[in-house]
């Protein structure tokens, strides 16, 4: 099948981790909750997957407000990985989500301040109908190893990857943060090796925007993560790194993407999907831009399939 303009048919059928996207697009955790807040507003039908908002065992209520800013490069915010417990989206989130569009990949995000917290959702979510793929939030702290997050801790991350891996056959990604530097080579090698079928780069970097006429940060958790276009480099070339180094594994390059362009730079940088966030939140329609962009490069550079640019990205010699 040629690609046309349709923001329905932007690649054929893309296997990724042995799942089955009708594009590279998928809104990024945390950005388009269970898909039934946003079903209003943004067209489900237009995008490949989509990563839930973060499911921990109990509900979570969150930071306090303001827990969302905006800045001249994107957005800060301090969510407090708000949920409503896996008992409430185990009975209601994932049935609506599978009865919506059986096409839509869902990925369920999983997050825990203990290895068995982790499990446990995991446990709960996986016989489910409707239910494709996990995504492991190792931003976390470890409040049994003294607080450090999974992600920085080679040991704990893939203590949790392995005990995760036991309890599922599904697709298991791991979602890295950017505060890993180069060494999110390493963390994302010690994932695969532990069982991960891929990883996500990158979460969100930890920054603080003040209000200057309070002298006071803007918002109430105080620090929070960034995103938005500020994050666009970082993440290319978290992806480029590890796509260089585990060419093998699949990436879902995620940070900063508001135009086809910038899914583009992910992709060729060596990303299979390319996950939207901050852009859904400022413009609903963005998902359908990006799509429609991504299927009109193709018709003007002759790209039967998107993954044929998949790691094309030439270094200057």
């Amino acid at each position: 099948m040629i690609a046309t303009t349709s923001a329905r048919d932007t690649s054929d059928l893309l296997v990724v981790a042995g799942l089955h996207f009708r594009n590279p697009i998928v809104l990024a955790s945390g950005t388009a909750g269970f898909g039934r807040e946003i079903d209003d507003v943004v067209d489900l039908g237009v995008v490949g997957g989509i990563a839930t908002k973060a499911v921990s065992v109990a509900p979570r209520h969150g930071a306090p407000p303001l827990r969302v800013s905006e800045f001249a490069g994107g957005m800060i915010n301090a969510i407090g990985l708000a949920n409503p417990g896996v008992d409430v989206v185990k009975r209601d989130c994932i049935p609506w989500l599978a009865a919506r569009d059986p096409r839509l990949q869902v990925i369920v995000n999983v997050v825990g301040n203990a290895i068995d917290e982790f499990t446990s959702v995991v446990r709960e979510l996986d016989p489910l109908f409707g239910v494709h793929a996990f995504e492991l939030n190792v931003s976390c702290p470890n409040v049994k190893s003294g607080g450090l997050e999974f992600g920085g801790d080679p040991v704990a991350l893939a203590s949790l990857v392995s005990a995760v891996r036991e309890c599922t056959v599904r697709p298991l990604f791991v979602k890295l943060s950017p505060t890993l530097g180069a060494g999110i080579v390493d963390a994302a090698r010690i994932a695969v090796d532990a069982g991960a079928d891929g990883v996500t780069l990158i979460n969100t970097m930890p920054g603080l925007v003040i209000d200057t006429d309070r002298s006071r940060p803007k918002i109430g958790f105080g620090t929070g993560g960034v995103s938005g276009p500020a994050l666009l480099p970082l993440g290319v070339l978290a992806t480029w790194r590890v796509s260089r180094a585990l060419p093998a594994t699949p990436i879902i390059g995620l940070g900063g993407v508001s135009t086809a362009d910038d899914a583009l730079q992910y992709i060729m940088a060596g990303a299979s999907l390319v996950g939207v966030g901050t852009a859904v939140m400022r413009d609903p329609r963005a998902p359908t831009r990006i799509a429609r962009g991504l299927a009109q490069w193709q018709l003007a550079h002759n790209v039967r399939h998107l993954h044929d640019v998949k790691g094309t990205l030439e270094w200057p010699s």
